[in-house]
């Protein structure tokens, strides 16, 4: 018999029991339904709402329940409607009359709105601290590779030089807009909406300040409407889960194309790659793979909630029961995600050899050629189309701008001088690239240092320490 049959005059229909159902995903925060009953049977046993020995008895029972859930000797009974009154049930049942006093002053509303945020704000932090670690390994992978020179794209044509470490760097600067995402969204996720009870509060002289320090939230919710039907924390999270994935999916696709035989800018360690069932040479990125397809559905994720939010009048709507499964999806997929690819990417080799040959290739050195010129005194535009000129007679040729002859230069233009093959060889046109981050080795080191030490200052200000 469901606790809140009293008004009706029939069971519910086994089938719609099923369908109403969600204790088969939200068991997964017993803890925080525990948490956060054990904080408001003590405030209410504070309070004199309920006898102090009634609340210390639930409590205990509360606790006996969290034991046996993680030892395994308490099972879910996946027949109940919800998480909240599976475990209300099982502590009537162990302590009696004492556990149907535990819903004083409280309502599901409020109660799941309490759960999912503690849920959330957990899930948030391994979220920070995994994300971290990626930017951690980036920052050292980029310290590594001040030197090492690829081209670097527009349009997937090669464009200009770079190194292997500033292109790791833009993925790290990526990660930091991250962290801070998820550092924000956890400041609004940080509000207790216990009280709220279905959404008009309650006329018991509830002590809300006293269950949020016990929770260890740092604020409030000010509105008892809005504290049962807020789920901005929700697609706040879902969003920057859904950029960090979008993250992930661009860096995925660029080391798919590294990896191929095309490129072979990088090899994957064989614990991190797969094979062909009938192709025998393959070695497949499909940790890669798998992260660009999963993005779409964390992208999915957020869409869901959103659409869900779109329509709902104030307060409470069951409609709000199908936050869970999208948000939880998002949580588990970026974390499954971040640490596949946190391995992958600490073991895989880097070829410098031929990042440098494919760096030789393309004129990837005309626009230093055309600002040499500027240097001589030759306006942009004119140094530009000179430069054109050249590659054009190089392709003629079948040559590169190193290797053209100076003769050729100063046939289409007397300014150039023999100085010209150090301005364009690859190494000083990297080297002298040192504005503020650019693809010098010296900016990219001070872009580390930079990164590190916004870091630190990130790590100490986030909201839960």
């Amino acid at each position: 018999m469901k606790m809140w049959s009293g008004r009706f005059s029939k069971e519910l229909d086994a089938g719609i029991n099923d369908f109403n159902s969600s204790i088969s995903f939200d068991h997964v925060m017993f803890r925080e339904d525990i948490a956060g009953s054990i904080a408001h049977a003590t405030m209410l046993g504070a309070q004199g709402i309920i006898p102090a020995a009634d609340a210390e008895s639930i409590v205990a029972g509360l606790n006996g329940i969290l034991q046996d859930l993680e030892s395994g000797s308490l099972s879910f009974d996946w027949q109940a409607e919800d998480i909240h009154m599976f475990i209300e049930q099982v502590l009537t049942e162990r302590i009696g009359d004492a556990g149907k006093r535990l819903h004083t002053a409280r309502s599901r509303n409020d109660q799941v709105a309490l759960d999912l945020r503690l849920y959330l704000k957990k899930q948030t932090r391994e979220l920070y601290d995994l994300l971290h670690r990626l930017t951690e390994l980036l920052a050292g992978k980029a310290s590594e590779h001040l030197d090492t020179v690829m081209p670097g794209y527009t349009h997937m044509q090669v464009a200009q030089p770079v190194t292997f470490g500033h292109h790791l760097m833009a993925y790290a600067q990526m990660f930091m807009r991250d962290l801070g995402r998820l550092s924000d969204c956890y400041q609004r996720m940080d509000v207790m909406p216990l009280g709220s009870c279905a959404l008009a509060g309650t006329t018991y002289p509830l002590d809300r300040t006293m269950t949020a320090k016990l929770l260890g939230f740092s604020a409030i919710s000010q509105n008892s409407l809005d504290g049962v039907s807020d789920r901005d924390f929700c697609v706040e999270l879902a969003s920057a889960l859904s950029l960090i994935m979008t993250h992930l999916s661009r860096f995925s696709e660029e080391i798919i194309l590294w990896c191929s035989s095309e490129f072979s800018f990088i090899e994957l360690d064989d614990a991190f790659a797969t094979g062909s069932s009938i192709m025998p040479q393959k070695k497949n990125p499909d940790i890669c793979e798998l992260i660009r397809g999963k993005t779409g559905r964390v992208n999915g994720d957020l869409v869901h909630l959103l659409t869900m939010l779109k329509g709902l009048p104030l307060a409470y709507n069951k409609d709000l029961q199908e936050d869970k499964e999208a948000i939880f999806d998002s949580v588990e997929t970026v974390k499954l995600c971040l640490s596949a690819f946190l391995p992958m990417l600490e073991t895989m080799t880097v070829k410098k050899d031929r990042m440098r040959a494919a760096a030789s290739k393309g004129f990837i050195n005309a626009t230093d050629c055309a600002d040499y010129l500027v240097r001589k005194g030759i306006p942009f535009r004119e140094a530009y189309q000179i430069t054109g000129w050249l590659v054009k007679l190089c392709i003629e040729r079948n040559c590169t701008l190193e290797t053209l002859p100076l003769q050729s230069y100063q046939m289409l233009c007397p300014a150039f001088a023999a100085d010209l093959y150090r301005a364009i060889d690859l190494t000083t046109c990297v080297e002298q690239r040192t504005v503020t981050g650019g693809p010098a080795p010296a900016a990219v080191a001070s872009q580390i240092q930079e990164l590190k030490s916004r870091l630190a200052a990130h790590d100490a200000a986030t909201p839960w320490n």
